[in-house]
């Protein structure tokens, strides 16, 4: 599946580290404003540790994970709406992807310029979330007219179309980040056609100096931060970008005992990954044998063929049946043919929704 979570924040807030130690991309990383001006693109594995049980189960060859694709957007700066900085070019690139991460900086280094000469999440939040609404209040107003015109035809889809530009417009203008009826389908559709940089699933991920990712919550500066981000409905990860650079460097074992005397559970990155993953309503589905075992990635509510066909087009194309265990019921049983042996299996048709972490069998005919 395609997917892709762009970084965006101002200058100088760790975005290309946060980059390097996410995808080893070697995006450069240096202390001015618009080092990165073309966006930079990696690939990581979603990590999933359900994948190395049922390789484990199945005595697979290898592990496939599913993945995600990471882009380094160029830093935005206050007037980016008008063309300050790189203005268009920079909103052009968020324009392409599916999710955001707006990186803040919550780290003091007197070595790293910050644009504004100051550190405050907050603030550098604030003007990020204003470029986008200005730019997004610009693009409304601009086809305010056009379909004012139609509308006056009396046809169903131009009066929506007109109706919604103006709510979402005014929406803009008050200051609020747009809602609109998530639950009709027409809605949604003309909504996604307008290119909105507002609607997109976004979440705000916390560049911090290591003692603070070790206790998140006792930093006052952490906490205004969340505070503002519920109000406007964004989960806030913390990361420290220095730290998990360091990590990446050191094989698995190593970085292992390193977060073990840190007293961190985990990479903060994994929960950058999980995070944009869950954004945007995916699920994971596997298939589990001697040659492999693989993660699939589909959207909730994906029916049985069309999650087939993720696997060859083929499954889809012919289509004759799934044969389905759940996760829970592979590894309770101790594997497939054990869990078939024991009545977990289950026969699905074509109206089945895929649901995660089912382990299935296509079969077809084509």
């Amino acid at each position: 599946m395609s997917f892709s979570c762009g970084f965006v924040g101002l200058p100088n807030v760790g975005k290309s580290t946060l980059f390097n130690a996410l995808c080893k991309g070697g995006a450069e990383a240096a202390n001015f404003p618009f080092c990165t001006i073309e966006p930079n693109t990696g690939v990581v594995p979603v990590p999933d540790d359900r994948l190395q049980v049922l390789s484990d189960l199945e005595h697979s060859g290898r592990i496939v994970p599913s993945t995600l694709k990471f882009i380094d957007i160029a830093g935005l700066v206050k007037g980016a709406s008008q063309g300050q900085g790189l203005g268009n070019q920079f909103l052009g690139h968020i324009r392409n992807v599916d999710a955001v991460a707006h990186v803040v900086r919550l780290f003091e280094d007197p070595d790293v310029v910050h644009v504004d000469g100051r550190c405050d999440p907050v603030s550098d939040l604030e003007v990020i979330i204003t470029e986008l609404m200005l730019a997004d209040l610009e693009m409304l107003e601009k086809r305010r007219d056009k379909a004012h015109k139609l509308a006056r035809s009396n046809d169903a889809d131009a009066k929506l179309e007109f109706a919604l530009i103006k709510d979402l417009a005014a929406q803009l203008s008050e200051g609020r980040l747009p809602s609109y009826d998530r639950d009709d389908p027409r809605t949604v559709e003309l909504v996604r056609s307008f290119g909105l940089l507002t609607i997109l699933p976004a979440f705000i991920c916390a560049n911090t100096d290591e003692k603070t990712f070790r206790d998140f919550g006792s930093s006052d500066a952490a906490r205004r931060l969340e505070e503002y981000a519920a109000g406007h409905g964004l989960e806030v990860v913390s990361v420290c970008a220095k730290l998990e650079e360091e990590l990446r460097q050191l094989e698995p074992e190593e970085a292992a005992l390193f977060m073990a005397d840190l007293g961190v559970a985990e990479p903060g990155l994994n929960r950058v990954i999980r995070t944009g993953y869950r954004l945007l309503d995916y699920l994971t589905f596997f298939t589990a044998g001697p040659m492999e075992a693989r993660a699939w990635t589909v959207t909730r509510g994906t029916p049985a063929p069309q999650a087939a066909g993720k696997i060859h087009t083929d499954l889809c194309r012919g289509f004759i049946r799934m044969e389905t265990v759940s996760y829970e019921d592979m590894v309770a049983c101790g594997g497939w043919n054990k869990a078939k042996e024991a009545g977990k299996l289950r026969i699905e048709g074509k109206d089945y929704l895929i649901q995660d972490g089912d382990v299935i069998h296509v079969r077809f005919s084509v």
